[in-house]
C-alpha cells in the first residue's frame, strides 16, 4: 500500500502500521481514513500529503 508523507513536518503515514494513537487501525489505506482524521505530529488535515515517492 502506498505511504503518504505531510508536506509541512515529514510525517509518513504507513497503512501497514496505521495511526493506533488516533484509532486507526494497521491495514487501513490513506483514502480510508476519516476526513477528520489530522496529521499525528503537526495537526494539518489530509490535502497536506502527499504520496511518497
Amino acid at each position: 500500500m502506498q505511504k503518504y508523507v505531510c508536506v509541512p513536518c515529514g510525517y509518513v503515514y504507513d497503512p501497514e502500521v496505521g495511526d493506533p494513537d488516533s484509532g486507526i487501525d494497521p491495514g487501513t489505506s490513506f483514502d480510508d481514513l476519516p476526513e477528520d482524521w489530522v496529521c499525528p505530529v503537526c495537526g494539518v488535515d489530509k490535502s497536506m500529503f502527499e504520496p511518497e515517492e
